[in-house]
């Protein structure tokens, strides 16, 4: 009888070693995603003042759309944490997507070689950044949903696992855009 008790004594360590273990190495996957972002938002943060500035030349009167711009890159960069972060980057998005919708009214803008280059390059750490984002969320989906089923729960109130905040469109980002011809 008392072999059997240590039995399954040593059988429901294993099982928590094991949940544990899981619950942990799901975690740093869903962490080094992160780390993939943010390679992807320093990439953007260093563009961005260039953009800045090269649109200045040609929209003197936007000064409110320049500093928004500025202020929520430099609110993105020095924010702390993953919640902050995503918080941050939604922020940023919604200031460059009005940066993009002004220098629509600035033909000599649009066709302004430099201003070309550095927009195809935001563009392609844009694609990248979606690619790295589409890939944490896959990555916090699954942790989350690892230490929210029954029993893992158990394992995972015992050891303070939290589950990841996720990257998702901010309400002015779903809003219709109007398109005129």
């Amino acid at each position: 009888m008392v072999w059997i008790i240590v039995g399954v004594i040593v059988l429901i360590i294993l099982w928590v070693i094991c949940v544990q273990n899981s619950l942990v190495r799901k975690r740093m996957v869903a962490e080094n995603a992160f780390s993939d972002i943010d390679v992807q938002l320093v990439k953007r943060y260093d563009l961005i003042p260039n953009i800045v500035n090269t649109v200045k030349g040609y929209a003197k009167h936007e000064k409110e759309t320049l500093e928004g711009v500025i202020n929520a890159r430099n609110k993105a960069v020095s924010a702390e944490g993953v919640n902050a972060k995503i918080d941050a980057d939604n922020q940023l998005t919604s200031a460059i997507s009005k940066l993009f919708a002004l220098t629509e009214s600035y033909p000599d803008l649009k066709a302004n070689e430099n201003f070309l280059n550095l927009q195809s390059d935001l563009k392609n750490v844009e694609t990248e950044l979606a690619g790295a984002r589409k890939y944490y969320n896959v990555a916090a989906r699954k942790y989350n949903f690892a230490q929210a089923v029954i029993p893992n729960f158990i394992v995972a109130k015992i050891f303070g696992h939290k589950p990841m905040e996720m990257f998702t469109a901010e309400e002015d980002q779903r809003k219709n855009v109007k398109v005129e011809f």
